[in-house]
């Protein structure tokens, strides 16, 4: 990550906070470096396994305490894990996901009509609906060769 863009983010972080009265620590930002670095989703044990060494009195407890925090207000976003640990994501643009049901990988998807779905009346009446999510699920390519 350059210098500039690593400013830009840690402006971005610092605002965030300041707008929910939040306490931006080193460690928070440790995690968010790592997170915002990441493609792979990271749960929170791969994040905590990357700063451990940095900050050696972390815990898991507080990394993922600090994730949540993140997706609270609006930073990154949780990846539903179906009974996994939970896998987190900086990528706030509009996409969904395909999670492989073998090995966990989760990927980014980008589709225009996942993002244009629309929702029946009956749900709207029932329901009040603040996000729409598409999640594929399968074998990755990886999986599926080693299955046939």
């Amino acid at each position: 990550m350059n210098y500039g863009h690593n400013l830009k983010l840690l402006q971005t972080l610092k605002e965030k906070f300041l707008q929910h009265n939040l306490k931006l620590t080193p460690q928070r930002i440790a995690v968010y470096e790592v997170l915002n670095g990441a493609k792979d989703h990271p749960s929170a044990d791969k994040i905590y396994r990357k700063i451990k060494n940095k900050f050696p009195s972390i815990s898991l407890d507080t990394v993922n305490r600090t994730l949540l925090t993140f997706s609270k207000i609006g930073i990154t976003k949780v990846v539903e894990g179906y009974g996994d640990p939970k896998r987190f994501d900086p990528n706030l643009l509009p996409h969904h996901h395909f999670r492989c049901i073998r090995c966990g990988f989760i990927d980014d998807i980008y589709h225009e009509s996942f993002d244009n779905l629309s929702i029946p009346e009956t749900l709207k009446k029932q329901y009040s609906i603040k996000d729409k999510k598409v999640v594929l699920e399968g074998f990755c390519k990886n999986c599926h060769e080693r299955k046939s």
